[in-house]
Parts: structure tokens; sequence; C-alpha cells
């Protein structure tokens, strides 16, 4: 080669990349997020949201940008701006406070966490003690559990919470579940506490919801046949550290959660032939392209969307939205 040519660029690594599917938002996410942004537009910034809207940085800085403040409590709230409360849920007191106070506010849970508060209320109206699956201090939990009455309910977490947990004198019991539990982990609950109380009734419909465990089989299928798995979400985000899980369960030799493609560390892919990707229930697409993207940028990657459930599912926004 003389000094005038221009030198080779080194070839690239060539690596396979699965994309899950279903990833990404879910109805009950996006239509959180619409609520903000449409109460943003019809009565101008700022507009308050009780807690994250839902647990995704990018997403709260996004719309923190647009007008929204976020706050831990009702009392930060002023009496003369709307409020929006989360997608978790939040306890009855919360809408109570904001009623006595004359509040506009805009109720963002997701329509099937609030099948669980209805469900969970049904039981408790029958006489019933109800047995929550789900993870102590976790905002749906929290939420749930204010639904009704002190002592109504019982946390239950671990299969050793399912072993020891007691029926308080002589009620019949009920169950519930948090929606973003990994499937396996609450089946092997749910068995203990079936073998204790067999008249356990179950819900009329699966409480963990439809986009939790399509994208947990669709991880599954991930973890099948890839050397390492990442999954965009935030650590707060339950459904997203689940997949990190449930992909290493189903076989992945590595799986790893990342906020977006800054977050990660190159040196994991080294001796990496199979990438699969994914992302929370919470996380922007996106994200997705941005962390492919950088793959692109580094190796000769071979991008194939695995076949997967396609969702369709979407939730009415608010009446006085849509007014």
């Amino acid at each position: 080669m003389t000094a005038s040519s221009p030198s080779l660029a080194p070839a690239r690594r060539p690596l396979i990349v699965r994309l899950a599917t279903p990833r990404g938002f879910c109805a009950g996410v996006d239509r959180a997020i619409q609520i903000v942004e449409r109460a943003l537009e019809k009565f101008g910034a700022p507009v308050y949201v009780r807690h994250e809207i839902v647990h995704n940085r990018h997403v709260v800085e996004r719309l923190k940008a647009m007008g929204a403040v976020f706050v831990k409590d009702l009392d930060d709230c002023p009496d003369d701006r709307p409020v929006v409360f989360s997608a978790h849920g939040v306890p009855k007191s919360v809408p109570a406070a904001a009623r006595a106070r004359e509040m506009v506010f805009l109720d963002a849970t997701c329509p099937l966490v609030s099948k669980v508060h209805v469900e969970a209320e049904r039981h408790h109206l029958a006489g019933r003690h109800i047995l929550l699956i789900g993870h102590a201090g976790h905002p749906e939990v929290v939420g749930t559990l204010g639904q009704l009455p002190d002592g109504a309910i019982t946390l239950v977490e671990t299969v050793e919470d399912a072993e020891t947990v007691q029926r308080p004198g002589d009620a019949p019991m009920a169950y519930a579940t948090q929606t973003t539990l990994s499937v396996d982990d609450t089946a092997e609950i749910l068995a203990v506490l079936k073998r204790r109380f067999p008249e356990l009734p179950d819900p009329h419909k699966e409480d963990i919801c439809y986009a939790t465990t399509n994208r947990q089989e669709a991880v599954k299928r991930l973890g099948q046949g890839c050397d390492l798995v990442l999954v965009i979400g935030s650590a707060n985000s339950s459904n997203s550290v689940r997949l990190v899980e449930v992909a290493l369960r189903a076989g992945a030799r590595d799986a790893r959660l990342v906020d977006d493609a800054s977050r990660v560390d190159w040196s994991w892919l080294d001796g990496i032939d199979v990438l699969g990707i994914t992302a929370g229930a919470s996380a922007p697409e996106s994200l997705i392209e941005d962390l492919i993207d950088a793959v692109r940028a580094r190796f000769d990657a071979e991008v194939v969307e695995d076949a997967g459930e396609r969702e369709t599912v979407t939730f009415k926004l608010p009446r006085l939205l849509t007014a």
C-alpha cells in the first residue's frame, strides 16, 4: 500500500441481534403518559404528578421538560393546579383528599391495576381476608393495600411467606397479585397458598397483566438462544427487573438491565455471538432504536425480530381530557 492509499478500517465482528416481540410500552403506560401530555395541552404548565407517572427516567425527564412537576405527596401540590395520579394506582385516601380540596385531578391508574382493586373490594365485602402477592413498598402494592381498611390484606412476598402466613381467625381467604410479577415465581407462591388454603377462589381473570406475561414469554424465547440479553428499563421498574431474572432462568449466559445505550459496558459482548434485546413495559421504543444503532456502530450486526404476540389493546382516556 502506498503512502497515499486510504487506510482500511478493521472488519467488524459479526453479531446476530434478536429483538423480542412484544417489548417496550404497554397500553397502560401509553395511556398514563398521554394523560400527562393531554393535561399539559389542556391546562398549561405546570401539571403536578404524584409519584413517577411510570418507572422510567427518560419518560419522566421528557415530561418534566414539557412542564410536569413530579411530587411525592398530594400535600406538595397547590390547590389550583391539576394533579395526575400515577399508573401504579393510589390508596383511596388520595383522591378523597383531592376532592376535599376541590382539586382537578386525573387518575392514570392502569385499568388492569384498577381491576385488582375492584376484586379486592369484592372479596372484602364478601367477608374474605385477602392475601396480596407482591413486593413491599412498590407503589402498586401501596395503592392496593390502601383500597381497604388496615388489616384486611396480608402481603405475601415469597414462598417462605406463603408457608408461614396465618389465617386471621376463621375468615375465608382470597388472593390478589401485583400485576408486574414474575409469572413463574407467582405460580410457585400460589401453589403453596392453594395447598394451605384450598378454598382460595381464582380471579375472574389473571391479575398479572397481559403485557407482563407477553414480555416474559418473549424474553424466555430470547434466553433459550442468546448468549447475552440486554433489557432496557429503569432499576425501579418491577417488570423490567423481572425480565432479567426470566432471561437468566430461561438459559441466557448473561442478562443485564440498562437505562439506555450509554450504560452498556461493551466488554459484556466479548465472545458473544447472539445478543437479545428487549425493553420493560415503561421503556420507550426510541431507547431500543438507540441501542441498535450503538450495536451496529461496533459490529456487523444482523438484526432479527423474534416472532411473538402482537398487542392491540388500547385504553380510553379520562372524559375530562376528551370532552
